[in-house]
């Protein structure tokens, strides 16, 4: 199936789930997996990515040999956090559903790596939005299909509850089992629209959660963070983001030492971080926010601890940039976040 999108990569957990799928149908995968040209006896290593163009054959497939138009829904059925790896358990252990889905958002190119990810904060609604391109589809919905209602399990499984969205938004026409897309999202469905949405009341997505661990939050976010700097090397953010969390503890880092690991001059490092819309400057920034948010949330660290793990020489100068980050000191932001 040509496309353009020659360089389009998606996780091969995904497939594993779909080879699951297809044995509860009685249907033997193997030959799918062939024709599709994706090794089935791959799909169980963690690291294994696959060419989006052939697994999007390979779901066109299923939904033909299982004679269902809903397979990817089914497929969602039988979901299980570990399918996402570090990212799912980092999800689950997060803050907040708002916190959890920006963890998708940030590192939604471990799942595709050409599908574009964003959250949008309305009046009443905190909306995930996703945008998968009509020639990446190329009218194969089912794969699609199962990545939104997994991204909803997901949501359900991180609050405890069966949480319905306030609305939600297909690309995809409206299917021949659309009883099955509304029993599963609700009512208030919207096909053949400009984007995949999930509308979340916004109260709901601020809430804190009991389930929240961040120090687990954050060791399997530098899972993530690891895993793309070792696949998809395209992305130079990624790659310095890793490095940079990599060495804090020893103080800030500088732009030549990481220019020097990632084997490319100073120039070249930043040429590309501008070509991807950023500098050394704001992910350093933005790195050590995320981090001190994380860390001020597990109890246990001393604010002077924390302040050596982000690099910074002082607990004053760590006050100072917290203070222009969020608004408030580090001692007014935990009592804010403290359950108690």
């Amino acid at each position: 199936m040509a496309s353009p999108h020659t360089d389009t990569t998606s996780l091969g957990s995904s497939a594993g789930l779909l080879a699951k799928t297809l044995r509860e149908y009685d249907c033997d995968p193997a030959p799918l997996f062939e024709q599709a040209g994706i090794n089935l006896d791959a799909v169980d290593d963690p690291n294994m990515r696959f060419p989006t163009t052939r697994t999007q054959v390979l779901w066109g497939l299923a939904a033909e040999a299982t004679g269902n138009p809903c397979i990817g829904l089914a497929a969602a059925r039988l979901f299980q956090p570990a399918v996402l790896h570090g990212l799912g358990f980092a999800w689950l252990a997060s803050d907040t559903l708002q916190d959890a889905l920006a963890r998708l958002v940030r590192y939604s190119r471990f799942i595709n790596n050409s599908v574009a990810f964003r959250l949008e904060e309305l009046p009443a609604t905190l909306d995930l939005v996703i945008h998968v391109p009509e020639t990446l589809m190329n009218g194969i919905y089912a794969g699609a299909d199962c990545g939104f209602a997994v991204f909803l399990r997901m949501c359900q499984l991180t609050v405890g509850k069966a949480i319905l969205p306030l609305h939600a938004t297909l690309q995809r026409p409206p299917p021949a089992c659309a009883d099955e897309f509304e029993a599963l999202f609700g009512p208030a469905i919207e096909y053949a629209a400009a984007d995949y949405r999930l509308g979340f009341d916004r109260t709901l997505a601020c809430e804190p959660l009991a389930t929240a661990q961040p120090e687990l939050a954050r060791l399997n976010d530098q899972t993530v963070v690891d895993y793309l700097a070792r696949y998809d090397r395209a992305n130079i953010t990624m790659q310095v983001r890793a490095r940079i969390i990599e060495q804090l503890h020893d103080g800030v880092p500088k732009q030549e030492t990481i220019a020097d690991t990632l084997h490319v001059s100073l120039r070249s490092l930043q040429r590309r971080l501008k070509g991807e819309a950023t500098s050394f400057k704001e992910l350093l920034e933005d790195t050590r926010e995320q981090l001190a948010l994380q860390y001020l949330r597990d109890s246990h660290r001393s604010i002077g601890e924390i302040t050596y793990l982000l690099g910074f020489s002082e607990p004053s100068n760590f006050t100072r940039a917290f203070k222009r980050w969020t608004g408030k000191s580090p001692v007014e932001y935990r009592g804010r976040t403290d359950p108690a």
